[in-house]
């Protein structure tokens, strides 16, 4: 029939790919309990396996006058990024999607470059113009954030994008036409619609700033360390089981993200929405 759409549906997936996909996902998850039991180790020295368990290191962790503070820092720096990115990444999303002019794609291609270029380009790169244009940005917090909102913000507009695809432009008519404004109509129909997606790119952009240590390597200022690159410094010159320690509680940050994210969002009907669309 003319005109009609055909529902999105999920294929069925033969056994043996079920099979591959969970050796595969049990191959990434053993480097995580090898962390995770290097930093219960009741021993002197980083070691695995474990001489015993131990809340030993846990408790030097919050002692310590590196990590903890690198951790709130990482903390931090994450949560401003993504802040930045949600509303960036959505502005971007919104005038990509209903906006239609020439060379609309390349600039889709630009803000989206980000996700395959290397990290350590992207850092230097900003290094590099950060002292060209003496604008006075190279090795602070200001610098920092803005290198990592360059790297997340292309999950954010990823996401956001995807939802706007599917959204039903008839929604925000009706409310225009009973008499809502913009803003109104934004507030009360637009975002409680694409919140799952909203909510997805937030929590990716929140992750990857976290975590980022390419970028942080060559901006982070003098006088305040990001948790990865206090990691990387310890098990390079000291390799103390506090930084397993560390790990763990960076693991377990990450984990209670994609639990929060599994929770309130719908990716699946995200993608229905796409696919029905297209």
């Amino acid at each position: 029939m003319a005109g009609s759409t055909t529902p999105y549906r999920e294929g069925v997936i033969p056994g043996a790919f079920k099979w591959i996909s969970a050796l595969t996902l049990i191959v990434l998850l053993l480097p995580l309990a090898v962390v995770v039991l290097a930093g219960l180790n009741s021993g002197d020295h980083l070691t695995f396996p474990p001489e015993g368990l131990s809340f030993r290191w846990i408790i030097a962790f919050f002692q310590s006058e590196s990590f903890l503070p690198a951790y709130v820092f990482s903390l931090i720096i994450a949560i401003i990024t993504m802040l930045i990115s949600l509303v960036l990444g959505t502005m971007i999303s919104f005038f990509l999607t209903r906006s239609r002019f020439v060379g609309r794609t390349l600039i889709r291609a630009m803000v989206m470059s980000p996700l395959m270029l290397p990290g350590i380009v992207i850092g230097l790169a900003l290094y590099l113009f950060y002292i060209s244009s003496g604008i006075g940005f190279a090795r602070t917090q200001a610098g920092l954030v803005v290198g990592h909102v360059l790297v997340t913000c292309p999950y954010v507009i990823g996401s956001v994008s995807a939802a706007l695809v599917g959204f039903d432009k008839s929604l925000e008519e009706a409310a225009r036409s009973l008499g809502a404004g913009r803003w109104t109509t934004f507030r009360k129909i637009t975002l409680p619609v694409l919140s799952p997606a909203l909510i997805a790119g937030a929590v990716f952009a929140f992750i990857v700033s976290f975590g980022q240590f390419d970028v942080s390597l060559f901006l982070t200022p003098p006088n305040s360390t990001p948790l990865p690159i206090a990691l990387y410094t310890s098990l390079r010159y000291t390799f103390e089981p506090t930084a397993a320690a560390a790990g763990i509680f960076a693991i377990f940050l990450v984990v209670v993200s994609m639990i929060i994210t599994a929770k309130i969002t719908n990716l699946r009907r995200i993608a229905s929405a796409t696919y029905s669309r297209n």
